[in-house]
């Protein structure tokens, strides 16, 4: 009897964990309609290539069928983003935001979708014509020589945001299908216009607030550069958190039809297609277990 208990409790992690590895492990094997497939030896790459993303995006505002990891792309949520930004006498922030939520990815405007063939690096362009960001704040510094210290609700809403995004990628196998493993994401941003509101700036003093806003919004290209990292870093966070769930569902071969295997692009001593499976696995089944997961389940 006590052999046969401790045999079930071995035997149950095991299932679990078999159950949580499959789970994760999941992706298609058919190319799907909304995919439009490129070759990147064509001329009209970059043109059939953002259509393809155009498509992708589309698809995700309704969501993508089996890819059950994001929960929601449009409205998207945040547990928490931290900043300190100094980059001169006038600008000095300490920003923390929590239980963030941002509108707006579900309107996404591809304009332009590069693949570099050296590493299969990208450049993305896209225009959000609306970004509505909002959640709690605490924020400690100036802005223009104006002391703030407060905690409360922010509100921001950004006009024609473009969007440039530089992703990098590592290639690997899985199941005789070459996949991105998205390493790494950097984005810049223009706006054309932000609207913006704190609560309780300054503890109550409701006048110097109503003020204090009114001057944020008659000078919102300066309140964009206080807040420029914050922004970056919030779009950033979503961008990589979205993009490495969605590459490691969709073979990148469904993208680009011509793209080489790992082995091809980085020779035989540098093939680690089994290692960054692995790892992905490893790393979305430790996460999986010993993290409070956040509204959406980031796996990334």
């Amino acid at each position: 009897m006590g052999m046969e208990i401790l045999l079930r409790g071995v035997a149950l992690p095991l299932i679990f964990f078999g159950s949580l590895a499959h789970s994760d492990d999941r992706f298609l094997t058919d190319p799907p309609d909304y995919i439009k497939p490129c070759k990147i030896a064509d001329k009209n790459f970059v043109k059939c290539s953002t259509d393809s993303i155009q498509q992708l995006f589309d698809k995700l505002n309704t969501g993508i069928p089996g890819l059950d990891s994001i929960k929601s792309f449009d409205p998207f949520h945040l547990n928490r983003i931290k900043i300190t930004q100094g980059n001169s006498q006038a600008i000095n922030l300490k920003v923390e935001l929590a239980n963030v939520k941002i509108n707006g990815f579900g309107h996404t405007n591809v304009l332009e979708s590069v693949v570099f063939p050296k590493d299969y690096s990208w450049k993305t362009t896209f225009m959000l014509p609306v970004m509505k960001l909002q959640g709690d704040y605490s924020l400690l510094g100036r802005i223009l020589l104006i002391p703030l210290n407060g905690r409360g609700q922010v509100f921001l809403d950004a006009e024609n945001m473009t969007v440039v995004m530089h992703t990098k990628t590592h290639l690997y196998e899985k199941g005789g299908f070459t996949f991105y493993n998205v390493t790494n994401t950097r984005v810049n941003f223009t706006l054309e216009g932000l609207k913006s509101y704190f609560s309780n700036l300054f503890n109550g003093q409701k006048q110097l607030e109503d003020s204090t806003n009114k001057f944020f919004n008659d000078n919102w290209r300066m309140l964009t550069d206080a807040l420029y990292t914050v922004i970056t870093q919030t779009i950033e966070d979503i961008l990589l958190d979205v993009l490495k769930k969605i590459f490691h569902y969709i073979p990148a071969n469904f993208f680009v039809t011509d793209i080489p295997t790992p082995e091809q692009l980085y020779g035989k001593t540098k093939k680690k297609g089994t290692a960054v499976g692995k790892e992905y696995k490893n790393s979305e089944l430790s996460k999986s277990l010993l993290e409070i997961k956040p509204k959406n389940s980031f796996h990334g």
